[in-house]
């Protein structure tokens, strides 16, 4: 079963990316959605964060601030780590866990999709075969995540700026997309690296 790892910078169109893959039938793993649910369901995570960066980033119905924690995290290389070192071990565990299914299943995918939108910058080379980056010009992403997310410019760079820039990612690309244009376009693209990792895995 081939591994492969999507990534891209804030905005870039990862979750357009991996719908299209999940429109073919292929499974995807999120460690964004891994994270949530941590945060959500284990208690523990939850006390973890709130002791390391105070009470206040939980509201009193006992749920995260996630803007609180994300205007905390991506101002501060250091609080970055911390939160890093609170979830990436666990989110680790839990991509496994599901490759593992996966792959034991009945009927095991050609290949999978984990979506690691830190995966560069968090080191989690060892659990993808590939890498694929999505990749779009600067002033596009943030124009989506203006509309996504209802953040201000001066917000949306901060965090562009505390990830990986786009030279770095590719650098480490083994597949690229670009998504400047419009969904018939990354539709051809998804359409394409399927194809290609089809045959690839037919080679494992």
């Amino acid at each position: 079963m081939l591994r492969v790892g999507l990534t891209g910078g804030i905005g870039s169109g990862k979750t357009s990316v991996s719908d299209l893959f999940a429109n073919l039938g292929i499974p995807v793993i999120d460690t964004d959605v891994i994270a949530r649910d941590l945060v959500n369901n284990d208690n523990k995570v939850l006390k973890e964060i709130s002791d390391t960066f105070n009470d206040d980033i939980v509201r009193a119905n006992g749920e995260l601030d996630r803007q609180r924690l994300a205007s905390i995290v991506f101002n501060s290389k250091k609080n970055k780590k911390l939160l890093e070192n609170i979830l990436h071990p666990r989110i680790k565990t839990e991509v496994n866990n599901q490759l593992q299914r996966l792959a034991s299943s009945q009927n095991p995918p050609d290949y999978v999709i984990i979506v690691v939108p830190l995966l560069i910058e968090s080191n989690y080379f060892d659990l993808t075969d590939r890498i694929l980056v999505v990749a779009a010009d600067e002033e596009i992403r943030i124009e989506r995540v203006k509309q996504r997310d209802n953040r201000n410019v001066s917000e949306i760079r901060a965090i562009i700026n505390n990830q990986a820039s786009d030279a770095e990612r590719l650098k480490k690309a083994d597949d690229t997309i670009e998504n400047n244009r419009n969904i018939k376009s990354l539709d051809s693209q998804v359409a394409e690296l399927h194809k290609k990792y089809l045959r690839l895995s037919d080679a494992l």
